[in-house]
């Protein structure tokens, strides 16, 4: 039996609470735990177990209707189910040829629904992905035991749980006691912030603050990186951070709005629904006549017939248009286009995910972009360092190239190492010795193990060489072999000498009070000396001396002081993360350390001796390291500026970093006043709606820092509300939710989360933003597409629309208007989606959502052609009927009959002729189309008419797709081959056409003939003009849009 259990209650502000409050809360000492008997009594009243809530999704039945919850495919179904019972009632035709259309059209539906089902089903894997961050098990206190490996579902608020190097957290935890000097915590996927945190065990006094200022709190899916801990469990499940960003993705997928090319479809398919109905209504009211007549008796309508047969003739002529206006071909060519679409942004290192992304790209107005590892490279590196100079008024400031881990990448500018001086000798040996991480080559990228910042150091070490030429040959000749071998594992040489020379022989761990960590190492000359680094103003206050190039130790006075600090100033306002490098020799009682036995070694386990050992140092430099700006960053930016894009950076790390990236990379220029342009997650969220309004409105860029899930989510959302096509891109937990709002979610293919890329609509390959700019030069222009396919059904709905207005017999039936949209149609419309992008692409707007795929010029263009295409095709069914030769060409070579115009217009009266006759005609193949009562001339003899007319609209078609290579173009500025796959696909859609022609079995279902030499002479004469017209109107518009620039000017 399922067991309901109430939701917790709000938690209490743990980070502002003391440690002995918390255990109080929660009646628990931290050496005993909970008793097991409270453990069960809290779950079952109060808690629940601690795991995500399993949403229960859509069942596939309602998957499957909302597939047909769509304007042109309820038309659809209802012309399928119109023919399919005139098909059964009508005697005329028989056997499976009476069903070909209903059919069909339903295998189109079907074909589709599937399509959408299965991309639906695949919406909600952000979810499951979200359950496999959850720890498994924990070790835990239990009725004063340590359970070691408890599982993680069966935590309760109030448990004492123990956390270890490399421990998953299972739970949001209050730090209580810390068992190491320092315990840093990964927590990036969460918060977004590049380096790991320290964690301590001080309230922060504070009730409203954000994730990433709770340094005394540990939180559900995060990793320990260093150091071990005492923590208290405060929030479980669902209430847990992870929960709630579990509850924003559920919710964001609930309010997932439509495509703006959905949008776009659902607004043709109701005014198309409006145009099919008056469309019907007119042909049969000009119809009337022929089922409904009536005799006027005293003023009064009498004898009134009414003919059930002809009535169901314009019925099926209504059913025709119905057929004719759709453009059923219309969602398997956009899904096709789409789907190629996704393997041409794939070459752009842009993986698409959900198709409607390809055509939703070209929209994008806004793109809010994360900082870390999309604008930067995420691979700390050493941009510059200083060192004094001769005096200590003078410093030297040394520039360092490469922005990544690879030590190959970029070097020191003007550098030697012939001139390295004792300064930098001093340096290089702090950074290579000082230093935990490691680096490695995993195949495709550098990467760090231990802290970024370290690792980032000793890249800077092998930059800088080592001081011994006889050595330096050595490492360079290894590298040079390695190199040539095709090695793929990197050895750190310089490093690794540094290493060898100066032993280590014990560590002082980081801590927050001072702010540094150090080693004592074994010199060469059997002397030990301790190497420092950390906060710079730390260092300095512990500093006695400062040492000059030369070697030579001067005393720090105030001015030396001054200038240091003003150096670290101008540092840190470019972005960079400061370090200082120190030196003793002098010491003491540790000159002859040498291992634990040693009886100072006491002092080394006691933190609080760390400040006295690091006194009295020799400063000697700075190094400036930073996460830096991707160099292809920059000119994206520029592009995203002409061409109408607004950039905004959300990120969660600080502000002077967040504002330094942004001013490096153009978004902002160096002396811009970022009053309203920047802001902290916290400050925008406590303006007013019309003051976050009026600040998302202004033109420009825009840079949010320390930037929690939520306040991601309200940015999006505020951008959507103001009509802002939102393309959001993300990497960590704490982006899934606003990866699924946005209207297409990126998330990074190498540093991106399993959550981020499920909730995402595409994943950069490459983590870099300038892709996503390069694919939406590339992207897919669907308006093309559809605009041609359009101006085929414009054209076959006044061809229907004719032939019911004149009278005479229909010249084409519903199956071959199938075959047009459908498999003619769809070749050159799928084509077309592949049009060369216009060399001035991105320096234009991007398109609206709301444009309208038909605009007004649009439809009078699409009206004019679609006049000529309804012309010629009953223009030529008439001609066949009633001209004996047509420019000099002979029509009649088959023997049939010549009839008049009248006849033909009044067909339906043919029963009432007198000495009518018709005689039999050859078709290709020697076949003869016979026909036993006369009036069948204008039934079973139109054969060769209708297959004419099909002819003609083919013919027409393929032409009206050279015309659509461009909008206003002429074909001499943007010739045909531009587009091979368009000459491909005319010659597929003409080699389909002709199988049916000339495959005898097609013939019977399709309702067509074989035609000769001759006949198709003339199919193509009166096909080609339409190339002619709507150069003519491209004229017009190039001409108005001149007139109007001339104007402006």
């Amino acid at each position: 039996m399922h067991m309901e259990v109430p939701m917790e209650e709000k938690p209490f502000p743990a980070w502002s609470w003391s440690v002995e409050q918390c255990l109080k809360e929660y009646a628990v000492e931290v050496d005993k735990g909970l008793s097991t008997y409270e453990v069960e009594k809290l779950r079952c009243e109060k808690y629940g177990w601690n795991e995500l809530a399993k949403e229960k999704g859509k069942p596939l039945w309602q998957l499957v209707l909302e597939q047909f919850d769509d304007m042109l495919v309820k038309i659809l179904l209802l012309a399928a189910f119109i023919s399919f019972v005139l098909a059964y009632f009508d005697g005329s035709e028989s056997g499976f040829e009476a069903y070909v259309e209903p059919l069909v059209i339903l295998l189109i539906l079907v074909l589709n629904a599937i399509v959408g089902v299965w991309q639906e089903n695949n919406a909600e894997k952000a979810l499951e992905a979200l359950k496999e961050l959850q720890c498994e098990s924990a070790k835990v206190l239990r009725d004063g035991n340590l359970v070691p490996d408890l599982p993680a579902r069966e935590l309760v608020p109030g448990d004492v749980v123990e956390l270890h190097v490399g421990d998953k957290v299972p739970a949001d935890m209050r730090v209580a006691a810390l068992k190491t000097s320092t315990l840093r915590v990964e927590q990036s996927s969460l918060t977004g912030e590049a380096m790991p945190v320290l964690k301590g065990t001080n309230p922060i006094f504070l009730d409203d603050c954000e994730l990433q200022a709770k340094e005394n709190m540990v939180f559900s899916g995060t990793t320990v990186v260093n150091g071990s801990c005492v923590c208290i469990v405060i929030t479980t499940g669902m209430n847990t951070e992870i929960g709630k960003i579990q509850k924003q993705i559920h919710e964001a997928s609930l309010e997932d709005n439509d495509t703006p090319l959905k949008k776009k479809l659902d607004e043709f398919g109701g005014r198309l629904t409006t145009a099919i109905g008056v469309v019907c209504l007119i042909v049969w009211v000009i119809n009337y006549k022929n089922f409904l007549s009536w005799d006027i008796v005293d003023g009064w309508p009498s004898n009134i017939q009414f003919s059930f047969g002809k009535c169901t003739y314009y019925f099926k002529i209504a059913v025709a248009l119905a057929v004719a206006a759709i453009p059923e071909g219309l969602p398997a060519v956009i899904t096709t286009c789409l789907a190629l679409g996704t393997r041409k942004m794939a070459q752009k290192n842009a993986i698409v995910r959900k198709l409607p992304s390809v055509e939703t790209l070209g929209c994008t107005t806004v793109i809010c972009s994360d900082k870390t590892g999309t604008l930067t490279t995420n691979q700390m590196s050493v941009t510059e360092f200083f060192t004094l100079g001769g005096k200590t008024n003078s410093s030297r400031v040394i520039s360092v190239e490469g922005t990544t881990y690879n030590p190959n990448d970029g070097g020191i500018v003007d550098w030697t190492c012939y001139n390295m001086d004792v300064n930098l000798v001093a340096m290089a040996e702090i950074c290579a010795v000082c230093n935990d991480a490691g680096i490695y080559f995993d195949g495709r990228l550098f990467r760090a193990t231990g802290l970024p910042t370290e690792a980032a150091l000793k890249v800077l070490v092998e930059k800088m060489g080592v001081p011994d030429m006889k050595s330096r040959n050595k490492i360079r000749d290894t590298q040079l072999a390695a190199k040539m071998i095709g090695c793929n594992t990197l050895k750190l040489g310089c490093c690794e000498w540094w290493n060898k020379r100066s032993k280590k022989i014990a560590t002082l761990e980081f801590d927050r009070i001072r702010k540094s960590m150090s080693v004592i190492v074994r010199e060469p000359d059997g002397q030990n000396r301790l190497l420092v680094k950390g906060a710079v103003e730390s260092l300095l206050e512990r500093s006695s001396y400062v040492q000059l190039a030369d070697g030579s130790l001067v005393p720090t006075d105030e001015q030396c002081r001054e200038l240091l600090l003003q150096r670290l100033l101008e540092m840190s306002s470019k972005g960079l993360r400061c370090l200082g490098m120190a030196y003793k020799d002098d010491l003491g009682e540790f000159s002859d350390y040498y291992a634990d036995t040693h009886p100072a070694h006491k002092k080394l386990l006691d933190p609080a001796c760390y400040s006295l050992i690091e006194s009295g140092l020799v400063f000697v430099g700075v190094v400036g390291i930073r996460d830096p700006p991707r160099q292809e960053v920059h000119e994206a930016i520029e592009d995203c500026k002409k061409a109408g894009i607004r950039v905004m950076v959300i990120t969660g790390d600080n502000r002077s970093t967040a504002e330094a990236i942004c001013r490096e990379i153009k978004l902002f220029s160096k002396d811009e006043d970022l009053t309203l342009k920047s802001l902290t997650g916290k400050e925008f969220t406590s303006l007013s709606h019309s003051e976050k309004v009026q600040i998302l409105s202004r033109p420009g860029g825009k840079v949010f820092s320390r930037a929690e899930p939520r306040h991601k989510q309200d940015i999006v959302r505020l951008l959507k509300e103001l009509g802002e096509i939102v393309a959001m891109t993300g990497d960590g937990v704490n982006d899934a939710p606003a990866l699924k709002l946005a209207d297409i979610g990126i998330a990074m293919g190498i540093t991106g989360t399993e959550v981020a890329k499920e909730a995402s609509d595409m994943v950069l390959a490459d983590d870099n933003f300038s892709t996503i700019v390069s694919a939406i030069a590339e992207v897919l222009n669907i308006d093309t597409i559809f605009r041609y396919m359009i101006s085929s059904n414009v054209g076959e709905v006044i061809s229907i629309f004719l032939t019911a207005a004149l009278g005479i017999p229909e010249c084409m039936i519903p199956v071959q208007l199938l075959w047009v949209n459908l498999v003619t149609d769809g070749p050159p419309a799928t084509a077309l989606g592949f049009n060369p992008a216009d060399v001035d692409i991105m320096q234009k707007p991007p398109r609206k959502s709301d444009d309208a795929l038909i605009s007004s010029w649009v439809l009078l263009r699409y009206l004019i052609i679609g006049s000529y295409v309804g012309i010629a095709t009953v223009g030529i069914f008439v001609l066949w009927y009633t001209q004996a030769s047509f420019l000099g060409i002979n029509l009649v070579s088959d023997g049939h009959t010549i009839i008049e115009l009248s006849q033909l217009r009044n067909w339906g009266e043919c029963h009432s002729w007198s000495n009518f006759t018709a005689v039999p005609y050859t078709v290709g193949n020697g076949r003869v189309i016979t026909f036993s009562n006369p009036c069948d001339y204008f039934s079973v003899g139109k054969v060769k008419a209708m297959t004419l007319s099909l002819s003609v609209l083919v013919a027409i078609e393929m032409f009206n797709s050279l015309n659509a290579l461009s909008e206003d173009n002429s074909l001499r500025t943007l010739p045909p081959w531009r587009n091979p796959w368009l000459l491909l696909a005319m010659s597929m859609s003409l080699g389909l056409h002709c199988v049916i022609l000339y495959i005898p079995l097609l013939n019977d279902v399709f309702g067509v003939v074989p035609l000769s030499l001759n006949e198709w002479f003339i199919v193509i004469l009166i096909s080609s003009p339409v190339i002619l017209i709507d150069e003519i109107l491209k004229f017009v518009v190039r001409s108005q849009r001149k007139m109007r620039k001339e104007k402006a000017a």
